[in-house]
C-alpha cells in the first residue's frame, strides 16, 4: 500500500494493523538506544581486545553520533522523496550488516568504519519511524499516544541496555553486544513490508546533492568542534571546526532560500508551535543530558558507588521518564498540551532544584530522587512536543520535521556538554564535584523556570 500526499483522512482512527505496526517500529527505536548504553560497558573489553589507544577509543564511541547527527536531515528529506518505508527497510538492512561487521572487527580501524556505517544507517531509522507513525496514526489523539510509546522506547533501551550488556559481556566476547540488533532488523525486514504503509511526496523534486554536501560540511565539523571543546577545552582545532561548520551552515541556509524544492524547508520555522517546541527540546537535551552525566559522576566519585551501583541510582529516573512518556498523551485527553508541557517543565525544574542543593553527606538517595523528579517532567516536552512538531507541518514534510526534531536532540546534548558542562567542570576543578553539580543543576532549574513562561506564552492555543 502506498500513500501519497494528496488527501489524508485526518479523523480516521487506527486499527489493530496500525498498532501492531507500531510495535514493529518500536524495534529499531529500542535498539538504537540500547546500542549506545551497551557500548559504554563494552568499551574496556573491546579496547583490550583490539589494542585500541585512547584516540581510537574516542572515535569508536563518537563516530556513531557524528554520523547520525550529520545525516539525519538528509535522510528525513530523502524518505519523503523515495518512500519512508523503503528508506526504513534499506536502513534496517544496512544496520544489520554493519552490526555483523562491528561484532567481528579485527582492528580498531575496522570497528570505527563499522560504527560510521551504523551511524549512517541509524540516521534513517528515527525520522523514518517517526514520520511513518504520523502516516499511520492520523487521528491526533492516537498519534500522540503512539509517539509517547515511541519516545518511551528510548528510556526502555537505556534501562535494558546495561543489564543485557552486562550479561553478554560476562558470558561472551565483546562483539556479542553488537549482535543484539541483528535479529530485530531481520524481523523488521520480514514483517515491515506487510504491516507498514508506504508514503512518499509525489510532488517532490530531486534531492539537491550540493545541499547534502553543504549540510554534512556544516553539521559534522560543528558537532566535532562542540564535542572536543567539551572534552578538551578551548583549542585551535575544535574552535576552527566549529567556525567552519557555522560558516558553511550560513551558505547552506542561503542556498535553501533559492531552491524551489530545498533539502531543508525553512518555511517550517514560520510556525510558532514548531519554533517554540524545537527550542524547548533543544534546551531540554542540553541541560538534561549534562545533568545526568554530573549525577552519575557524583554517585561514583562522591558517594563511592561502583559503576553498577551508579547505574542503579539512575534507574528510578529512567523508569520515571518511561512512565512520563506513556502518561503524557493520556493526560492530553483532558488537558491542553501546552499546559502539560509547561507543567512538566516545572516538575523538571523542581527536580533540578533538589539537585542544586543536594548534600554529599546525605547519601545517594537525594541525588537519585532529584534525577527521578527531573525525569518525571520530561515526558510532556518530548512526547507531546514531538507530536506538535510532526503535527504542525503538512504530511508531506513529516520526514523533514521528524529529522529536525531528532537532530535538535543529538546536537543539544553535545552543545550542553560544551557550554554548561565545561562551566561545571571548571567549578569541579576549583571547588570539587558537589559544587559542579550544584552549578549545573542550578542553571538548569533557572532555565527550566524561564522555559515554563516561554512555553505558556507561545503554545497557548496548542
Amino acid at each position: 500500500m502506498t500513500v501519497t500526499a494528496t488527501a489524508p483522512e485526518l479523523t480516521a482512527r487506527a486499527g489493530r494493523r496500525e498498532w501492531v505496526g507500531l510495535a514493529v517500529l518500536a524495534l529499531p527505536t529500542l535498539l538504537v538506544s540500547l546500542d549506545v548504553f551497551v557500548l559504554v560497558l563494552a568499551l574496556p573489553k573491546l579496547a583490550a581486545g583490539l589494542h585500541a589507544d585512547g584516540t581510537e577509543q574516542l572515535w569508536i564511541m563518537d563516530t556513531y553520533g557524528f554520523m547520525v547527527a550529520g545525516f539525519m536531515v538528509t535522510m528525513g528529506t530523502l524518505g519523503d522523496r523515495i518512500g519512508r518505508r523503503k528508506l526504513l527497510l534499506l536502513g534496517a538492512a544496512a544496520f544489520g550488516v554493519a552490526s555483523l561487521v562491528a561484532a567481528f572487527s579485527t582492528s580498531a580501524g575496522m570497528l570505527i568504519a563499522a560504527r560510521a556505517a551504523l551511524g549512517i544507517a541509524g540516521a534513517t531509522l528515527a525520522p523514518s519511524t517517526l514520520s511513518l507513525i504520523g502516516t499511520m496514526f492520523t487521528n491526533p489523539r492516537q498519534r500522540a499516544e503512539a509517539i509517547g510509546i515511541w519516545a518511551g522506547c528510548f528510556s526502555v533501551g537505556a534501562i535494558v541496555g546495561p543489564v543485557v550488556g552486562g550479561v553478554l559481556l560476562e558470558h561472551f566476547w565483546w562483539g556479542s553486544v553488537f549482535l543484539l540488533g541483528v535479529p530485530a532488523m531481520v524481523l523488521l525486514l520480514v514483517i515491515g513490508p506487510k504491516l507498514l504503509p508506504e508514503y512518499r511526496d509525489e510532488s517532490a523534486g530531486r534531492l539537491d546533492l550540493p545541499s547534502v554536501a553543504l549540510s554534512l560540511a556544516a553539521i559534522l565539523p560543528a558537532v566535532y568542534g562542540v564535542k572536543e571543546l567539551a572534552r578538551e577545552g578551548v583549542h585551535a582545532v575544535p574552535v576552527a571546526a566549529l567556525l567552519t561548520g557555522l560558516v558553511v551552515g550560513y551558505f547552506f541556509v542561503k542556498r535553501q532560500r533559492t531552491l524551489d524544492d530545498p533539502l531543508l524547508d525553512l518555511s517550517l520555522f514560520a510556525g510558532k508551535a514548531f519554533r517554540t517546541t524545537l527550542g524547548g527540546m533543544l534546551l531540554f537535551s542540553m541541560l538534561g543530558g549534562t545533568t545526568m552525566l554530573f549525577v552519575a559522576q557524583f554517585l561514583q566519585l562522591t558517594q563511592r558507588l561502583s559503576p553498577v551501583g551508579a547505574a542503579l541510582g539512575l534507574l528510578p529516573g529512567m523508569a520515571a521518564s518511561t512512565v512520563s512518556f506513556l502518561a503524557a498523551p493520556v493526560l492530553a485527553r483532558r488537558f491542553r498540551p501546552s499546559a502539560l508541557i509547561a507543567g512538566g517543565v516545572a516538575v523538571a525544574a523542581t527536580g533540578m532544584a533538589v539537585l542544586a542543593f543536594v548534600d554529599p553527606a546525605a547519601g545517594p538517595v537525594w541525588p537519585a530522587l532529584g534525577f527521578a523528579v527531573t525525569s518525571l517532567g520530561v515526558g510532556p516536552m518530548v512526547a507531546l512536543g514531538t507530536d506538535l512538531v510532526v503535527g504542525s507541518v503538512p504530511p508531506r514534510k513529516a520526514g523533514a520535521a521528524s529529522a529536525l526534531a531528532q537532530t535538535v536532540n543529538e546536537f543539544g546534548y553535545s552543545l550542553g556538554l560544551a557550554t554548561v558542562g565545561t562551566l561545571g567542570n571548571a567549578v569541579v576543578r576549583a571547588h570539587g564535584l558537589p559544587d559542579g553539580l550544584h552549578v549545573v543543576a542550578g542553571l538548569a532549574a533557572v532555565a527550566f523556570a524561564a522555559l515554563v513562561w516561554f512555553v505558556g506564552k507561545n503554545l497557548r492555543t496548542a
